[in-house]
Order: C-alpha cells, then structure tokens, then sequence
C-alpha cells in the first residue's frame, strides 16, 4: 500500500477522523504543558514571557475545541 492509502483500517478508525482526534489531543496535551511554563515563567518574574505562553496556550484551547466541535459535527452526521 502507498503512502496516500486509507490506513484506517489498522486504527479501526477513518484517517480524516482519527487526524482530528489527534489534532484535537495534541492541543490539550499543549495547554496543560503551557501551564507549567507559565508557572515557571510567573516564578522568574518573566511577565513577557508568561504574557508569550498564554496567548500559546489560548491558541491551544481554541483549536482543540475547534477539533471536537468538528468531530462532533461528523460522527453526528
């Protein structure tokens, strides 16, 4: 099988749904990792550098909640 082949068999899963659901993980997983580098950053009195992590992190969310909507919208349909 060539590298543009369904693989969704071997997930049990769609790619282009597991993709979203990764993507969306990936997200998560960023913003509870950017909570600590904003720690660290509170912690060193860095305020550019905890202003810089929590747009990071905000991005974060919203794309991970931009993820799940979109799963949801297509395992609904």
């Amino acid at each position: 099988m060539g590298s543009s082949g369904e693989t969704g068999h071997v997930t049990g899963t769609a790619d282009k749904d597991y993709n979203i659901i990764w993507f969306t993980e990936a997200c998560l997983s960023n913003a509870l990792r950017l909570e600590t580098y904003i720690a660290d950053a509170e912690r060193a009195g860095d305020t550019e550098l905890v202003e810089f992590f929590q747009r990071a992190q905000a991005a974060s969310r919203k794309g991970a909640e931009e993820g799940k909507a979109l799963l949801a919208r297509r395992l609904a349909g």
